[in-house]
This record gives structure tokens, sequence and C-alpha cells, in this order.
């Protein structure tokens, strides 16, 4: 560990973190698809994720341990980045689907709450809504 990471912000080794993890999702099947590619480098820009952090992260995002957000609401948008990241090549294998449910609990989720948003993702992500769900997101914020 280098002396200048001792200083480093909660939320700065939170988005390495949780970038880290985005990656070794996308890195899952062998290669990175362009379209994860693109998701990959918005996260970048949005998580305020440096060159060289990149690099290494890349090289090695098992070296970043998974360190959860402390409020449901950034649980779950960090669980939303990583679907945007398994569905932008408009597919999803198991070994994702597994990697999903074990980081839905590292974040802070319990089993139960994991499995039923990761399902409830998957059905939303790859279009399986029934109408009820299709009315209620289409209807959500109108006013």
């Amino acid at each position: 560990m280098s002396f200048s990471s001792l200083f480093e912000s909660g939320e700065s080794a939170r988005n390495k973190s949780h970038f880290a993890t985005i990656v070794s999702i996308a890195q899952s099947h062998e290669n990175i698809s362009p379209e994860e590619m693109i998701v990959i480098m918005r996260l970048k820009s949005k998580l305020d994720i440096s060159d060289s952090d990149y690099a290494a992260i890349l090289k090695n995002p098992a070296a970043y341990p998974v360190t959860p957000p402390t409020d449901s609401e950034e649980r779950i948008q960090w669980l939303h980045d990583l679907f945007k990241i398994v569905f932008a090549d408009h597919a999803m294998d198991e070994n994702e689907h597994k990697l999903l449910k074990r980081y839905a609990t590292a974040i802070g989720f319990n089993d139960v709450d994991a499995e039923y948003l990761v399902k409830r993702s998957i059905e939303i992500f790859s279009g399986h809504l029934n109408l009820e769900d299709y009315r209620y997101l289409l209807n959500k914020d109108r006013k």
C-alpha cells in the first residue's frame, strides 16, 4: 500500500472498488465487448477514476476489495451500474448472473433481498415486464 493511499477518501476508495467490480464482471467472459467498453468509459468518468487507477484496475480488478456504500439508495445505484454493464451486449451468461448475486450481497443486501433484486433487475433489463409493470414505469413520473 502506498503512503498516499493511506489518506484516500472513503468515497474515492468506494468508487475504485465499485469500478473494479464492474471491470471484473465485464471481464468474466474473456473479452470486454465494445458496448461494455463504452459503459465502462462513462463510469470511469462518472466515478472520477484516474488514468493510472484505470490501468491498474484493468490489469488486476481483484486487488480492490468491495467497499460497500453506506445507504440503500447508493446500493441500488451500484446495482444499476452493474446491470448496465452486463446488458450492454444485450446478453447475460451464468457467470455474470452468479457474480451479480455475490456482489449484491457484498454491498449489503441480505440473501433474500439480493436474490429478489437480481431476479427483478434481470426481468427489467431483459425487457420481460408484465403489463402492470410497464404501465407503472410509463406513468411513474408523469404529472
